[in-house]
């Protein structure tokens, strides 16, 4: 949950004390708080990762804590070294991501962590960017710092998983969120679809977008049911999600939400490059941006849709249907993880599927999924999945 960083009191340690080499233990501790700090801006800091610092004395006192600002600046370590002020020369910093070591919009972080004389970092996951991979604990043992690498390394490696898909795969990492009844129906016959699930469901979904870059859905929902795609719950994050509506010719009307509230909070349409000019221009007008992609048989290729959506930065969607969406990102193996928020319903194979058709003849055919979570939500039940790519791997 997004929750401004608090100010410690200062803390006046001998700063000529020889550092303290904490134990595996002490080293999980303070990565385990540096990660929940990086939790709490999650999906607010791309095109960056959100990152967590945590800077202990050299008398072993938490004197600094950072995670990555909305909009991703300033970084972690920065932040967290200017509470610890004098107090960090001669200790340690955690730090979930390798410290950059290039000069972008803001100096190297390891020139901050070198100049404020740590003498130990320990660092979570080695950074994908291959500006960074490497280089940066590479640059801090040269000056004489002591580096420590994949402390938590699984925890760490979670909580980047979306910027190392846009820098390793060239698309955001992909999850795919599905409300339905026990046989995998969204809507019934006519069409109705609200609400499938109760309000804690609800409200869970919300936080899932709370937690990502991005919201996407077709434009088969959105004629359906005229979405606002807002995270609505209050004080959960300060910038708001980016709205992505797959559209290919522009069949939005002007008058929906994305629309209308466009100048408010970001709406991104994807389209085919082909479609009418003129439309293109009233929907820019309005203050959406709009991104044309390779066209595909039916609609836009989704490939090419996401890789448009790396190329300005976003690292993780959540994607909320419908189902010839779902079926698109299915058919194409681009869907990571699925949310899948199941209510105590059965509907009846003429209500309208989770998932439309998408041609798999045989069950090898199928999208695998292994099971990593379940939860209670009500009356409810949110299954969270990871993708597997064959049914021996599940």
């Amino acid at each position: 949950m997004s929750a401004p960083l608090s100010a410690s009191t200062p803390v006046t340690a001998a700063l000529t004390a020889p550092v303290i080499a904490p134990g595996p233990a002490t080293d999980r501790a303070h990565m385990a708080a540096a990660l929940a700090l990086a939790r709490r801006h999650r999906g607010e800091t791309w095109p960056n990762p959100s990152v967590g610092c945590v800077i202990v004395s050299a008398a072993g006192r938490v004197v600094g804590r950072g995670a990555t600002a909305p909009g991703g600046r300033p970084h972690a370590e920065p932040q967290a070294l200017a509470m610890a002020g004098a107090a960090a020369r001669g200790g340690c910093a955690y730090v979930t991501l390798e410290p950059c070591c290039h000069t972008g919009q803001t100096p190297p972080c390891t020139k901050a962590l070198i100049e404020a004389g740590i003498a130990r970092v320990v660092i979570g996951a080695e950074d994908p960017d291959p500006r960074v991979s490497g280089g940066g604990a590479a640059a801090l043992r040269a000056s004489g710092i002591a580096v420590e690498t994949g402390v938590l390394a699984g925890e760490a490696a979670a909580a980047i998983a979306g910027f190392a898909s846009r820098i390793r795969r060239a698309r955001p990492l992909v999850t795919l969120k599905l409300a339905s009844t026990l046989d995998g129906r969204i809507a019934t016959r006519a069409g109705e679809s609200r609400w499938i699930t109760g309000a804690e469901a609800r409200r869970a979904a919300h936080a899932l977008r709370g937690e990502h870059d991005a919201v996407m859905v077709g434009v088969g929902t959105v004629l359906a049911d005229d979405p606002d795609l807002t995270c609505r719950i209050p004080g959960y994050r300060r910038r708001p999600v980016v709205r992505i509506l797959a559209d290919s010719h522009l069949r939005t009307p002007l008058t929906a939400r994305l629309l209308v509230t466009a100048r408010e909070a970001p709406s991104w349409f994807l389209c085919r490059a082909d479609t009418d000019r003129a439309r293109s221009l009233a929907f820019s007008e309005a203050g959406a941006e709009i991104i044309a992609v390779k066209p595909a048989e039916m609609g836009i290729d989704p490939a090419a849709a996401l890789a448009a959506l790396a190329a300005r930065g976003i690292n993780q969607i959540l994607v909320e249907g419908g189902g010839q969406l779902a079926a698109a990102l299915l058919r194409a193996d681009l869907v990571d993880r699925l949310a899948w928020f199941h209510a105590p319903a059965v509907m009846g194979g003429d209500g309208w599927p989770a998932a439309a058709a998408f041609g798999a003849d045989r069950l090898a055919g199928m999208a695998h999924f292994r099971r990593i979570a379940t939860r209670a939500l009500g009356a409810d039940l949110l299954s969270l999945f990871a993708r597997a790519a064959t049914t021996e791997e599940a």
